[in-house]
Parts: C-alpha cells; structure tokens; sequence
C-alpha cells in the first residue's frame, strides 16, 4: 500500500543567504490510493532533481507525472529552485553548486530522517540547464551523488560563454573571467578531473539527447570525450528535440536506469 506525500517547503539557505523553495515528494506507508501502485522502506534513497532554463521548482510536476513514477520505485524526490544559476557558484551572483551538492541534502535529511544518508543511496538529474547540473554534481561533488543523469544537457557552458552568441550577460555574470573558475564549470574538464582522482567512488552517469535537439551535437562531443577517459557512462539518443513529451517519457528510463532494485530499495 501507497500513500505518497508531496510537500512545498521554503528554508532558509547559508550559502545562499535567502530563503528558498523546493518540493519533496516522499513515500509512506497508507491505504492504497486509487490509480496508485508503489512500495516503501523505513529508509529510502533519494533523488535530486533539477529544472531547466526558463523553469522553476515546480515544473516537473506540472509537465511529468514524477509523482506516480516515484511511487513504483520508493523513492523521496527532491525539487529545487535553481533560478537562472545553472546550478554554479556565480561568478557575480548565489553560490548555487554548494547549495545543491552539499547545503540542500543536508537539510532534506535533517528534515526527513527517512531519506538515507548514504552515497549510494543519493542521485541528482535534471534537464537541460539542470541536466548540466546534474553532471557537474555528479563529477564534482562525487561524494555526496552516486549516479547522475541529464536529459537533453547543456554540456559545453564554457563553449557557449566563449561564443558570445546567446545570452553574452548572463554568461557572464555566471562563469565570469577566471580561467580557473571556469574550468571547474567546465564538465570535459570535470571529466577528466575525476578520471585522474585517486580513490575517487565508482560514479554512474547517463545521458540522453533527441537528435534534432539544438544540444545534441554538444552531447556527442562530451559522450565521446567521456567514453575515452574510460568513465561509467551510458549514452542514449532517439528522434526528438527540446520538449517535455520527450523529457516525460526518459526520466521514467532515468528511474529504471538508477541502482534501485539491486539494492534491494
């Protein structure tokens, strides 16, 4: 028996320095709901979900049925408002990375002591914008996120920053001037960054992309790039382009593809 509760929360983030929203969806024991099936544990893993570009927090909600597919597996979902961050810690702006990989699952678990605390437990997905993020979290904060995934992602910011063809500001006030700080951006030199790390934890990641996406071109650059430093990636691409029909169909694949039920969950 199912009952799953979503819950709307607005906490206050140090390193960001404001309040923030983000919505929980988390599964408890309850008489069955009509049109639900799903399970649940005294522990569940937890998976970290992250909006697009022109989005916000609630967004998978109101575009995916996120909801009942985290019921089938057991799994809380957590979904935060990234603004216009692309999940990094701007340059002239919020400290979102550190929000995201280190700040929001501290809180989540403070909250919700059902949300496991272990590494393997913890994943991170996203879309487009959040797709990059989600990556970037998995290559640079691999100690918190096992498994990562995104979904028609943005893999190359320091390629469009440098272009200065689209949104040259914000760009801008995003990545800034440091070269150093870019590169830490930079999920091909994050990638090779976790390659070289010493004792680094096996890493799962998964990317998909249409192929008439504006993204997919980026996307086969960095599979290639990743296949060759030898990482754990799994690729996948089919017809299609930057639309939710697509979005809504792959995260259920995203959920088959997480480590759920080998590990028992």
């Amino acid at each position: 028996m199912i009952l799953l509760a979503l819950i709307e929360l607005t906490a206050y983030s140090q390193s960001l320095e404001m309040e923030v929203d983000f919505f929980v969806i988390l599964p408890e024991e309850g008489k069955a709901l009509i049109g639900m099936e799903g399970k649940t544990t005294a522990v569940c893993p937890t998976l970290y979900l992250l909006h697009g570009m022109s989005d916000d927090h609630t967004i998978w909600l109101r575009r995916t049925s996120i909801e009942r597919y985290a019921a089938e597996k057991g799994l809380a979902v957590v979904m935060p408002a990234g603004d216009l961050s692309f999940y990094t810690d701007m340059a002239y702006g919020e400290k979102y990375f550190t929000f995201i990989s280190q700040e929001l699952p501290a809180i989540c678990r403070s909250m919700f002591p059902m949300m496991s605390t272990r590494r393997e437990d913890t994943f991170v997905a996203g879309l487009s914008m959040g797709g990059y993020g989600a990556l970037k979290c998995g290559l640079r904060a691999y100690d918190t996120f096992s498994c990562a995934a995104g979904l028609s992602a943005a893999t190359d910011v320091v390629g469009e920053r440098k272009s200065g063809k689209r949104h040259s500001g914000l760009w801008h006030d995003i990545l800034g001037d440091n070269q150093a700080e870019m590169a830490f951006n930079d999920l091909f030199a994050a990638a090779e960054d976790y390659a070289r790390a010493e004792n680094a934890p096996p890493l799962r990641l998964y990317t998909w992309c249409g192929t008439e996406d504006f993204l997919y071109q980026s996307n086969i650059r960095f599979w290639d790039h990743v296949q060759k430093l030898g990482l754990d990636l799994t690729y996948e691409e089919c017809p299609g382009d930057h639309q939710w029909k697509y979005w809504d169909e792959k995260i259920r694949r995203v959920l088959e593809w997480l480590p759920l039920e080998k590990e028992g969950k």
